[in-house]
């Protein structure tokens, strides 16, 4: 295969529409699904002590078909969670993302999404996302972007679709700001997160807590929100926090970890976004609760 790609960020970006299409008709099957009054899921007894954990079936059927359906449209070099140990600079690895939010979809709410990101190597042999696409088939809104052609928000109604281009807001200051924060089922975890909320008190307007991440991160770079926050995202939140974080980053937002460090595609991260204006304000919070060994070691 080779190393060099000679496409430009319009080919980019028309291969995210594409996928965006496939992946919008996955998740109108999981909207169904969501809407048939069957019991959609029972929590898993594996790991009981550690919080519920549901196994939905209609998570296997996204993934089925968006892995038939996608290797239709472009060369890639596999799926990220059957990589092979050691990938060279250049290949490119598909993230379907299962059912980000399981819970808001268990309990019928709107804010759930069906994810993809595309990972490139680089020539330090490091992954990148350089695609991300965010559907929230009960909300009616897509966000994508790829490498280079910034990110748009398309939201489709009975009247028709709409096509905005995604930017962040202007607020400068925590005062006043509208946050979002995540949190865990497990208890250190979910902790720090209220913690740091506790502590922010009486200067945002508002903290919000909705989720799931894939969605945060996209409301943060449209503006909705000022910055979002979570700890502890798991290795198993990635599908979701790497499509999301292509649309803040070609929106002009920011991410990191709580530190300020980069996002390690492969472990476990603190997660911070924001519009760039707040991030230096928001993090002398946020640096106030660091990474618990207790937790990092779980």
């Amino acid at each position: 295969m080779e190393e060099t790609r000679e496409e430009t960020p319009q080919d980019l970006r028309n291969l995210a529409l594409k996928v965006a299409g496939l992946l919008e008709e996955a998740g109108q099957h999981a909207l169904h699904d969501q809407l048939n009054p069957r019991n959609l899921a029972q929590p898993s007894a594996e790991n009981a002590d550690r919080g519920p954990r549901y196994k939905l079936e209609v998570d296997s059927k996204i993934l089925r078909f968006m892995s038939s359906r996608i290797a239709d449209i472009a060369h890639f070099d596999g799926f990220w969670t059957t990589r092979p140990a050691e990938s060279r600079p250049g290949q490119r690895y598909w993230y379907i993302g299962k059912i980000d939010g399981v819970i808001n979809y268990v309990r019928r709410m709107s804010e759930w999404t069906v994810t993809a990101a595309l990972f490139e190597f680089g020539p330090d042999n490091e992954p990148k996302p350089i695609i991300g696409i965010v559907h929230a088939p009960a909300l009616g809104l897509t966000y994508l972007a790829a490498r280079g052609a910034g990110a748009v928000r398309i939201h489709k109604t009975a009247v028709g679709e709409k096509r905005d281009k995604v930017v962040p807001s202007m607020t400068s200051s925590l005062d006043g700001s509208v946050l979002s924060y995540g949190m865990s089922f497990l208890p250190g975890e979910s902790q720090r997160a209220l913690d740091v909320a506790s502590s922010l008190a009486g200067r945002p307007a508002d903290i919000k807590r909705v989720g799931p991440v894939s969605l945060d991160l996209c409301k943060v770079a449209d503006g909705t929100y000022d910055a979002y926050f979570e700890p502890m995202l798991h290795v198993w939140d990635i599908a979701g926090i790497a499509a999301g974080t292509v649309v803040v980053w070609e929106a002009q937002g920011t991410l990191s970890r709580w530190d300020g460090e980069r996002i390690h595609w492969r472990h476990d991260n603190d997660v911070v976004a924001s519009n760039g204006l707040i991030i230096r304000e928001l993090q002398h919070y946020l640096q106030q609760y660091p990474w618990l060994d207790s937790i990092n070691q779980r």
